[in-house]
């Protein structure tokens, strides 16, 4: 099965116009690098309601079966992505979140300071990640190994 993804970048700077979107771009190559069909992209600004409405058109779609978050998720005052994930999650998933942050502690300390959720909103996984295109795509990587089995389940597949 194929499965689709929206990207959803999270920045005031990007959504102002006044930076270049290096993450959403990155983060799309790299998941299309693991085979997975990038349906739409979009661009929010650092606001916990613009995000929770991106997240709630992509969640009603049907054809959507991954939301993958890049941006938002440290200390700063307007890193507001976990909690937005939050309020339209039905179920955790904080193993998602665990392995990326052990994995990318190898690479750099400053992971522990990421705040990033992953849950499960109906049948579809929302997935935080950070703003740094270069632990984004550590992140694409450590993930890979389970993101499709992870999919499957939500899918219907029946588990081993």
């Amino acid at each position: 099965m194929t499965y689709n993804v929206v990207v959803i970048t999270v920045s005031d700077g990007v959504h102002a116009g006044q930076r270049d979107d290096k993450s959403g771009p990155a983060l799309v190559t790299a998941l299309q690098a693991v085979k997975l069909h990038v349906l739409a992209s979009a661009v929010v600004p650092d606001d916990e309601q613009a995000i929770i409405d991106v997240f709630q058109k992509y969640t009603e779609q049907e054809d959507v079966h991954l939301i993958v978050t890049t941006g938002g998720t440290g200390f700063g005052p307007r890193d507001v992505t976990p909690e937005a994930t939050r309020h339209v999650i039905d179920r955790p998933a904080p193993g998602i979140a665990e392995l990326l942050r052990q994995a990318g502690a190898q690479q750099t300390q400053l992971t522990w300071l990421s705040r990033a959720e992953a849950g499960i909103a109906g049948n579809k996984l929302i997935i935080n990640l950070p703003g740094s295109p270069k632990a984004m795509e550590h992140s694409i990587r450590t993930l890979q190994p389970i993101l499709f089995h992870a999919l499957d389940l939500l899918n219907g597949a029946k588990p081993h």
